[in-house]
């Protein structure tokens, strides 16, 4: 059988995936300022390539008059709008044929209802974009994982054990599912996840992800009063400690910023992750908070993806929401079959 990999989310993209803000209860009074951001991200995303936003039946219209004309709107049934999570993740084989892995969704461990809508729209998004589709009845979130497209990926126990994702599977049957659906060799296990990311469980793109072949950005707060900082300094270590699966150390680059702002008319303080940024072609798209940080964490960004232009999106109501850039975008790489 020929092998499918899942690539590094550097490589090329034939386009990007969202879907539009929709779980009302979610967004209370902030729902509007959500739809302004998430369509603002979409617009800065489609300067790099083509966007396609889903929306509930009914609701193109609105998405369209929110995202503009450089954004493409497709009406699929959704309940919530976290494409990270939701959408399939794609694998390519060595010969650059495309297939979509369709692993079960349960919002993260059953915290919102309905979801069997999202639960069967990476099926109905692989219908529609005509690509291939392997089923997995393993529960897992794109956000859970990062992978440099080589072998290996990494991932959180606090997210991938926990129990209200997949009671019956122990970690070693978990990570056999990972490496026969993502085509990946080496697991890497880092114990933790945000402290105040009770949403996703400590999803691993709020703490690291790799930039490059045997490279990783990590967050690592320089504030000692910050609740993650010893727990994201024990990540640290699990990082400078192995190899991939190519057997290279790790090159570390640390993200020692962090941004909390308050969210009007909520008045709720958010934290807004710039960890939590996506990989364009030719750019780099990154949650921002509007405070002073802001410029030394795109400037450290800038240096991790030379070449690349960094582009920050203001997301509080996002981070409100219980995301960032990334857990709303969702990469489709680019297929070159070949005879």
């Amino acid at each position: 059988m020929t092998e499918f990999r899942m690539p590094a989310e550097w490589s090329e993209h034939e386009g990007c995936l969202m879907a539009w803000p929709t779980r009302a209860e979610l967004w209370g009074e902030v729902l509007d300022t959500a739809k302004g951001e998430y369509a603002e991200v979409a617009r800065a995303v489609a300067e790099f390539e083509p966007v396609t936003m889903v929306a509930p039946p009914g609701c193109g219209s609105d998405a369209r008059s929110w995202c503009g004309d450089g954004v493409t709107v497709v009406e699929l049934p959704l309940d919530d709008s976290w494409f990270r999570d939701s959408a399939p993740l794609f694998t390519l084989d060595g010969r650059g044929r495309r297939l979509g892995v369709d692993f079960r969704f349960n919002a993260w461990g059953r915290k919102h209802h309905p979801y069997d809508a999202d639960d069967r729209v990476s099926r109905l998004l692989l219908d529609h974009l005509g690509i291939g589709r392997v089923h997995s009845d393993m529960v897992l979130e794109g956000g859970s994982l990062t992978v440099d497209g080589e072998g290996t990926l990494i991932t959180t126990e606090q997210c991938l054990l926990h129990p209200n994702r997949n009671p019956g599977m122990e970690r070693g049957a978990i990570e056999a599912e990972l490496k026969a659906r993502l085509g990946v060799r080496k697991v890497i296990w880092l114990p933790y996840g945000g402290l105040l990311d009770t949403e996703t469980d400590g999803h691993v793109d709020g703490v690291c992800a790799f930039a490059a072949p045997g490279k990783v950005v990590v967050s690592l707060p320089d504030d000692p009063a910050h609740p993650d900082f010893a727990r994201m300094r024990a990540n640290r270590a699990v990082l400078e400690a192995v190899t991939d699966a190519q057997e290279r150390a790790l090159e570390i680059v640390d993200i020692p910023q962090t941004a909390f702002t308050e969210l009007a008319p909520a008045g709720t303080e958010v934290e807004v992750s710039y960890l939590n940024h996506y990989i364009a072609n030719g750019g780099v798209v990154v949650p921002v908070a509007g405070v002073p940080q802001d410029e030394d964490a795109l400037a450290v960004l800038a240096s991790v993806y030379p070449g690349r232009k960094v582009v920050g999106v203001r997301t509080p109501a996002i981070a409100f929401g219980g995301g960032g850039v990334h857990c709303i975008t969702q990469q489709i790489p680019l297929a070159r079959p070949t005879a």
